[in-house]
Formats: structure tokens, sequence, C-alpha cells
């Protein structure tokens, strides 16, 4: 089953970047979040949406929102992707796909590749907006851009 507009977010519980335990209920449905799901650290593509997001990151928190990006790779891996790139936020390690599978998230690339998708949140921990694309470039801009027209 995949999360489609309106339909609320299922609690979960992830490490991040720091090995800390990462409670989704301390930020869904308190304010609004973009959860975007990713194939791989350090891969051009993902390289170039988690800097987007970085580059946009003080955006999304002068209008109240949280980003948190979500991969299958490890808490070492996120912890040296974000210092390497300087990634200002919450990286989560979904290791086993659970979350993945939470979310609906299929596999592209004839099932080789974990899928690129993006969730925007809104405050109540519904699904506002979802886009699912390869092209890692366009993430970012639409999320923002839906950001901006939530009330």
């Amino acid at each position: 089953m995949s999360l489609e507009k309106g339909d609320k977010v299922p609690s979960f519980e992830l490490k991040n970047q720091e090995g800390e335990v990462f409670k989704s209920e301390t930020l869904i449905g308190k304010k609004p979040v973009v959860i975007y799901f990713y194939p791989k650290d350090f891969t051009p593509g993902c390289t170039k949406e988690a800097c987007n997001f970085r580059d946009s990151y003080e955006e999304f928190q002068d209008l109240g929102v949280e980003v948190i990006g979500v991969s299958n790779d490890s808490e070492k891996s996120h912890a040296k992707f974000a210092k390497k790139y300087k990634l200002p936020f919450i990286l989560l390690s979904d290791a086993n796909g659970k979350v993945r599978k939470q979310f609906g998230i299929k596999k592209s690339l004839l099932g080789l590749v974990p899928g690129r998708e993006t969730f925007v949140l809104d405050k109540e921990g519904k699904v506002a907006f979802k886009f699912n694309s390869l092209d890692a470039s366009k993430h970012m801009s639409k999320a923002l851009k839906v950001v901006k027209s939530l009330d």
C-alpha cells in the first residue's frame, strides 16, 4: 500500500546520522515536514539532491518546516555524507527498508535501485504532496513550492 495525498503518516523510529533514535512523533503532526527518500549516499544524483535541500534549508526553516532524508545506508555512511557536504538536516537509516515499505515506495530501474520519492507533510502529519522521479534535480523545488502554499 502506498501513502496518498490526505493519508496520515504512520509513526516510525529510525536511527539518525549520529546513531540516535529518531521518533517520528517528535516532529510529524507538530509542524510541516519534508521527507525525501533517496537511493544511496555519495552517488551523483543523491548528492545533488541533498545539496539542493542543503542550499534551501534556511528557507524551509524560515517557513517552519523540517527536512529529513532517508535511505538504506548506515548511520556511519550518513554521518560521513552529512559531514562532507555540510548537510544541516536529519538523515535517517532505513537499513531494512521498513519505513520505505510503510510509505509504499517502489524500487525503480527494473527493481534494482531504491526509489526516489519526496513527501510534504502538513502540520497534522498528513500527506499534502508526493513526488516520484529519478530526476533528483526537481525534488527540492517542488517540495518548496508546496510548502509555501501550506496554510
